[in-house]
């Protein structure tokens, strides 16, 4: 593993951030070390978060997307690991995986992705280790450093979009209120 010769300072907050952890436990013992460089990050800060499990890599970015709709999470760190395999399935995975991760990103959200792709159990150890450079609390540290650019920058703005008068709502084809062309 390279060297790193420069980190940028840790993110600090006026008001409190939280964070969702969205974690594809499929190596157990590597996702454990993830999330606990994760959370050791996240309340070195004097955050907060929840954690939640999904069945692979792939589910992530559509879990991510969910919360972002219904829920009031600051930011999002994505967790896991693939390890390649005898199959062209690692190449699937880890791209769509990521490109699913950026393509939320580049929609506004904080993501820091911390899904490991490595070629061997070992490397995928190495990343893990809470006593080395834990990918899990480089994934929290990228998410939390974007936090803060969106709260310097003005955060969530009202009235971008469309959105429909409260009145001119449908749900399952009734309209509510006096219909308006």
């Amino acid at each position: 593993m390279a060297e790193h010769d420069y980190t940028l300072p840790r993110a600090t907050f006026d008001k409190p951030v939280k964070i969702l952890i969205v974690v594809a436990p499929f190596y157990r013992d590597i996702a454990d070390n993830l999330i606990a460089g994760a959370v050791a990050e996240i309340e070195a800060t004097g955050g907060s978060h929840e954690i939640v499990e999904v069945p692979g890599a792939l589910e992530i970015p559509t879990t991510i997307g969910i919360a972002e709709r219904l829920s009031n999470y600051d930011g999002y760190v994505a967790l896991g690991c693939v390890i390649r395999g005898e199959t062209t399935h690692y190449e699937t995975v880890c791209n769509d995986s990521s490109r699913g991760v950026m393509l939320l990103g580049l929609q506004g959200l904080c993501i820091g992705n911390g899904i490991l792709t490595v070629e061997t159990r070992a490397q995928a150890e190495a990343r893990a280790d809470p006593a080395r450079l834990n990918k899990g609390a480089g994934a929290v540290a990228a998410a939390l450093h974007l936090v803060a650019h969106a709260r310097r920058w003005g955060g969530p703005r009202k009235g971008v979009g469309f959105q429909p008068m409260a009145e001119e709502y449908r749900v399952a084809g009734v309209t509510k209120g006096k219909p308006t062309a």
